[in-house]
């Protein structure tokens, strides 16, 4: 009998998992890799930093979404068609068609490649030492753990200089995910904070956004980047724009302009990159390191080979994609289909983004929105950004848990997660035993 075609997804992302989900039904064996057994909700993560909600809320496990999937075909075939390995990826062979894992060496026909993106420090001196990225659960956790630290130090702290560096906190970048985090420490500020520490005056708390260019949340029209500035500026925010910064140190950042702001505190949200793993062969990339791919989403030269999300440098109308959560999983959807495609015999159809609007949350009940040509301001986008992220949140669980936590949030000004925890982790080793895909040969 003639194998069924094996399709390895590198990758549990946004576009990684929801290709796995489109090819549950394929007729073809899937096995979905990622270092983490659990996906994340990344657009949450800014809320998880700031004590919000429960990391917990946000990572759902991988099987569990698969599971469901798989149920049908399970009980005719008694093995699922989509599994799951929880593996770091060391290598791809292109021309030998193997992906190269700690647990061993896996062969493919067809592949996709969906590891995402990582933070970019444009080369900043002391950036990567000194900075707070957030692009994992660990790394919100881990801003969560010092943002209330800096506190509990403050109010022991006699010397105004040192207290003042503490009670500083300077986000690199005027993106989506900067202004969001402005605006979150703000709404703390306003609530728990004020409360757990009565010592701490508003006014010695600041919070100060750096953004390069001109304006706030470059890929919004103009007059919602000149909105979003004046909201933040009405919070208390402190709004640098047209500056770079040229360095990092250890307790202070140091501006082009030659201005120096103590701060034991930078949050990183300046950019992101491409995350590539080891390959064979050298790839043609483009801006940030995203593979150049064909309009099909398959990588130059290798046609059984497909690049998504983060990872893939995607045009439409001569610009760039901007790399959010609805373009992956539509190119997930694509990609799928197109496989399918392949496996009949056929030619894979090219990509088409359907833009279904953009928003951002500003913070304390306002936000901004386009859909179409409509742009709108205020409480309906703020609104709406909360709707939205809630539909798209993995789990009923993890989705009642979520509103329930912002209705405790936004209805009594309140954070509950206020908790230091340990900055050890654990590294456990896995070591699977039910894959048939490791070490077997074609």
């Amino acid at each position: 009998m003639m194998r069924n075609r094996r399709v390895v997804i590198v990758g549990a992302g946004f576009g990684g998992l929801q290709a796995a989900q489109s090819l549950a039904n394929s007729g073809a064996d899937v096995l979905l890799i990622d270092r983490q057994n659990y996906h994340t909700f990344v657009p949450l993560l800014y809320q998880v930093a700031t004590g919000q909600i429960e990391p917990e809320y946000i990572a759902y496990p991988i099987r569990t979404i698969l599971r469901r999937f798989s149920f049908n075909y399970r009980r005719q075939h008694h093995k699922p068609q989509v599994q799951f390995l929880m593996a770091e990826v060391e290598q791809i062979d292109f021309s030998g068609q193997i992906v190269k894992t700690a647990k061993g060496a896996i062969d493919y026909d067809f592949l996709v490649l969906a590891t995402g993106s990582r933070t970019q420090f444009w080369g900043v001196s002391g950036a990567e030492e000194y900075a707070f990225p957030m692009r994992s659960l660990e790394e919100a956790v881990a801003l969560r753990n010092h943002i209330f630290s800096c506190f509990e130090q403050a109010i022991q702290e006699s010397d105004a200089a040192k207290r003042q560096q503490l009670l500083t906190f300077t986000i690199v970048g005027g993106g989506a995910t900067g202004v969001e985090m402005a605006g979150a420490l703000v709404e703390m500020l306003r609530g728990c904070l004020r409360w757990d520490y009565p010592s701490v005056g508003f006014g010695e708390v600041k919070i100060i956004l750096v953004q390069s260019g001109d304006r706030l949340l470059v890929e919004f029209p103009k007059k919602l980047g000149n909105y979003t500035y004046k909201k933040l500026h009405q919070l208390g925010v402190e709004v640098y724009l047209q500056t770079r910064v040229s360095q990092l140190t250890e307790g202070f950042v140091h501006l082009e302009n030659e201005e120096i702001i103590p701060s034991v505190t930078v949050i990183w949200t300046a950019g992101l990159e491409a995350n590539l793993p080891g390959v064979s062969e050298e790839l043609p990339v483009a801006h940030k390191g995203k593979i150049v791919v064909h309009p099909t989403l398959q990588v130059l030269e290798h046609p059984n080979v497909y690049a998504i999300g983060d990872l893939a440098y995607v045009e439409k109308n001569g610009k760039s994609l901007s790399g959010v959560a609805p373009e992956a999983l539509q190119q997930g959807v694509a990609v799928a289909r197109n496989i399918q495609q392949q496996i009949r015999g056929k030619s894979p159809k090219p990509f088409n983004y359907f833009n279904k609007g953009r928003l951002a949350i500003i913070g304390c009940y306002s936000g901004v929105g386009k859909i179409g040509a409509f742009a709108f301001t205020g409480f309906l986008a703020w609104l709406m950004w909360l709707g939205v992220h809630l539909v798209y949140l993995p789990g009923y669980r993890s989705r009642l848990l979520v509103l329930l936590t912002w209705l405790h949030t936004y209805l009594g000004s309140d954070r509950h997660v206020r908790v230091i925890l340990s900055s050890k982790t654990m590294n456990v080793q896995h070591r699977p035993a039910d894959l048939p895909y490791l070490q077997e040969s074609r």
